[in-house]
């Protein structure tokens, strides 16, 4: 029952994050959209409405194709979904780190993706100088990317130390 009721919450959750990651993106594009940078400290930090058609760091900028928006919905989608799986599979072992790492993965993930599918791009506002335009969508997968990082190499460590030559294999 526990287990159950643990699930809920985490799912609860992540479309809280997904939510709030939704509700400042609109926010930022009816306050920020056609104006000039909000600086915030100067030099530093502004909010800056974008429209991001692309991925991360515009990886695919050169790739010149007509349907690009739809290919990078069903990269998006198909991640999101390899994520999920990769979660549901280890719901029974998962540390909070991981279950934490999860979270943020996959509520920013929905965020994003949910930005594709209803505007065809990702409404990105945080500009840190010197970086690229982003939202809190993609701070969220960034952080449960490194969360689950340190999950991962506590729990080969945890399995080493009860197995020292589970390493040498």
């Amino acid at each position: 029952m526990a287990h159950k009721a643990l699930r809920g919450v985490l799912m609860l959750l992540v479309l809280a994050l997904a939510g709030c990651d939704h509700a400042t993106k609109i926010v930022a594009k009816a306050s920020l959209c056609g104006e000039k940078p909000l600086v915030l400290i100067s030099g530093v930090l502004d909010l800056q409405y974008t429209e991001n058609r692309d991925t991360a760091f515009n990886l695919m900028s050169a790739v010149p194709l007509p349907s690009k928006e739809w290919l990078l919905l069903l990269a998006s989608g198909m991640t999101l979904g390899a994520i999920a799986l990769a979660w549901w599979k280890r719901r029974g072992q998962a540390s909070r780190t991981e279950n934490v790492a999860y979270v943020l993965v996959v509520g920013g993930a929905i965020g994003n993706v949910a930005d594709r599918v209803a505007r065809g791009y990702v409404v990105d506002f945080i500009h840190l100088h010197r970086w690229p335009v982003f939202n809190v969508a993609d701070m969220a997968i960034c952080a449960g990317a490194m969360l689950l990082g340190v999950a991962m190499v506590r729990r080969h460590h945890a399995l080493t130390a009860r197995d020292p030559y589970r390493s040498k294999r």
